[in-house]
């Protein structure tokens, strides 16, 4: 997650990746602090069985990948992830709930997808978007547990 601003969210995120086992990447600056009380409340005891790792900020996550694939999801790209070929070492990153990523990110990313839906609307939550591009990166790859 780039620079998320709202501590249900990454909650939410956290209770997603400890049921799929997933990792999570916070990169900060957080929009809230990490102690807050809401994080915990939306994870609630799921926080205890997903490893989260903090990066001080974009060039330090960027550094830790390796040779992962960095998929970034935004609205700003016509290429539907269901047309994607997932691999299991992809890193999948979202953009901050009021602004996405910056440019330099955009470049930075392997590639761009979107999660198709209705013109009429602007998008979706990004634990929403989360939870959809995980449970369909997993289908691909096989990876989904249980």
């Amino acid at each position: 997650m780039f620079e998320p601003e709202i501590a249900g969210n990454v909650g939410a995120v956290l209770r997603l990746a400890a049921c799929m086992g997933a990792a999570v990447d916070l990169i900060e600056p957080l929009g809230f602090a990490w102690d807050d009380r809401r994080v915990r409340r939306a994870a609630m005891d799921y926080i205890d069985h997903v490893a989260v790792t903090r990066h001080a900020g974009f060039a330090a996550f960027r550094a830790s990948l390796g040779d992962s694939r960095l998929v970034l999801f935004t609205t700003k790209t016509t290429h539907s992830a269901y047309d994607f070929a997932f691999r299991a070492d992809d890193v999948l990153l979202f953009g901050k709930e009021s602004a996405g990523v910056p440019d330099t990110v955009v470049e930075a990313s392997h590639t761009q997808v979107r999660l198709p839906m209705r013109p009429a609307v602007r998008s979706l939550n990004v634990a929403t978007s989360a939870a959809i591009a995980l449970a369909e990166a997993q289908r691909q790859t096989g990876t989904l547990p249980g």
